[in-house]
């Protein structure tokens, strides 16, 4: 399908979500996923320079710029994983079809992103990246944890209304503390 084509169809189904609030959304397709497309980029950017306009979305745990094996240069997309989740459903939603450096960008969902072939030059965080994935698990541990939180919520101890008066008389007349010690 032609690029600008899918990107509207996107745009589309965004709208939809829109004037069903509350039924479940298109994005809940890839929400095992926290990898996004973007493709329409202008050759010269950098990883840098991506990472610039995608984290205003969420944390950016990698970017994978495509480039050309010989020379070195960028072919023009990208895939980036967020370290969560929701974050991606952001950028689909808020930076499909936007004009970047003159060019528009297309922004969609990746459900099952390949890394790409391990080669001599591949360091050891980026394989173990390739071999783990990267965001699911974050977001899941993440989940652990709030559930863990909410379920034993922290209590504080009461005090009655004659305990605030005392501190308050306290706080404004310094003597009384001293008539105590």
């Amino acid at each position: 399908m032609n690029p600008m084509t899918n990107m509207k169809n996107v745009l589309q189904l965004s709208k939809q979500d829109l004037k069903h609030i509350g039924k479940s959304s298109w994005h809940d397709q890839y929400k095992n996923s926290a990898w996004i497309f973007v493709g329409g980029l202008l050759y010269d950017l950098t990883e840098g320079d991506i990472l610039c306009v995608f984290s205003q979305f969420g944390e950016i745990v990698n970017v994978n710029l495509v480039r050309d094996k010989a020379t070195g240069k960028s072919k023009g997309f990208a895939f980036i994983c967020y370290e969560d989740q929701r974050s991606t459903v952001l950028a689909v939603d808020n930076l499909n079809g936007i004009k970047l450096v003159g060019k528009t960008i297309r922004v969609d969902h990746v459900e099952d992103y390949r890394p790409p072939k391990e080669t001599e030059k591949t360091d050891t965080e980026t394989r173990q990246l390739y071999m783990e994935g990267c965001a699911p698990e974050v977001m899941m541990r993440r989940e652990k944890e709030m559930k863990t939180r909410s379920a034993t919520p922290e209590q504080k101890p009461e005090r009655s209304r004659h305990t605030d008066v005392k501190i308050k008389r306290e706080r404004q007349d310094p003597s009384i503390n001293k008539e105590r010690r």
